[in-house]
């Protein structure tokens, strides 16, 4: 299993249109075969600050996530609205283990 934080800092006056676009990515990733969750949470103190949490069955299904069509299409609209350069840290599950422990209900 695989879990990445997704760090961006978003422009100020462009974070509706950031969780738009992310909403809908984040729905569409949870319809890949490897994607087990895909969370969008959002600082209280800085609204401007957004994670996203992805946990991945595997290295595979990260990979293959980047190869579909509506990360593209994420990743193309929201280049333009983060204030500097997004950054992700890879993490591995301690608990817990299981992927079914992890999955988003249907």
């Amino acid at each position: 299993m695989l879990i990445v934080h997704v760090d961006v800092h978003v422009v100020p006056d462009r974070v509706a249109a950031f969780l738009e676009a992310t909403r809908a990515n984040a729905a569409a990733s949870l319809a890949e075969p490897g994607v087990l969750r895909f969370d969008v949470v959002q600082d209280l103190a800085d609204p401007a600050h957004v994670v996203l949490v992805e946990v991945y069955r595997d290295e595979a299904g990260a990979a293959a996530h980047k190869e579909t069509p509506h990360y593209a299409t994420w990743r193309d609209a929201v280049a333009p609205m983060m204030a500097v350069p997004r950054s992700s840290v890879k993490f591995a599950a301690v608990a817990p283990v299981e992927p079914e422990g992890w999955s988003t209900p249907a």
